[in-house]
């Protein structure tokens, strides 16, 4: 899930999600160690303890009662992408359109259970696993337009032959965090949480944030 997680060059894990974690390790004492999962069984890996943390462009919105959260480390607009060629311009002419999103993330949540009230009701929303799959359902005009995360969305366009732009109104400014089970290790996740709040205060986070994207976002908008 580019620019947050994603597999670089020699098959290493890399990304801002990744950076983030190492270093949040190194300075509480603790080895990184990454394990990928299905995302849709997440909250079973948490639960038995197979992973500590939930940690991948995780938004907090709607979710606060769920986990327990670290202080959130960005803001990400989640937003929707057309082909240059659409005539769609703005989220109330998705009404009556076929749209493409993630499995268990929250623009599927938004435009299945319309809990925008900006976002008007789509004909069909189509959840896929992976962003690759998204864009391909665009390209091939299956979906009128896909929705996730702004980042995620403009790192994946810019290796595409296609063009595609991003509409102005966003569906959501998320929150994002790292989650742990709602029954777990509170001490921990105080160490990660003030590892965090050290490395915004100290401009690491902000340091890492710009070798992979140049639009910053304050939950205000």
């Amino acid at each position: 899930y580019a620019p947050y997680v994603y597999y670089g060059k020699n098959n290493e894990i890399e990304g801002i999600d990744v950076e983030l974690a190492k270093e949040v390790c190194r300075r509480i004492g603790r080895k990184f160690v990454f394990k990928e999962i299905k995302w849709d069984e997440k909250d079973s890996y948490l639960e038995s303890g197979d992973v500590d943390c939930l940690w991948g462009s995780f938004s907090m919105n709607g979710r606060e009662d769920d986990y327990m959260w670290t202080e959130p480390y960005n803001v990400s607009r989640q937003v929707v992408v057309v082909r240059t060629d659409s005539g769609i311009t703005k989220l109330s002419e998705l009404e009556g359109k076929r749209v493409a999103v993630q499995s268990s993330t929250k623009p599927e949540e938004i435009f299945l259970n319309r809990s925008n009230s900006n976002v008007p009701s789509v004909d069909k929303v189509f959840s896929f696993v992976g962003i690759d799959e998204i864009f391909a359902a665009l390209s091939r005009g299956y979906v009128d337009a896909c929705s996730g995360h702004e980042e995620a969305l403009r790192y994946h366009m810019k290796n595409l032959a296609e063009s595609y732009r991003v509409l102005d109104e966003p569906i959501a400014v998320s929150r994002i965090g790292v989650a742990f089970a709602k029954n777990g290790d509170s001490e921990l996740v105080s160490q990660v949480s003030n590892a965090l709040v050290e490395m915004k205060n100290d401009g690491t986070v902000d340091s890492i944030l710009k070798k992979y994207t140049t639009t910053p976002v304050t939950e205000s908008e």
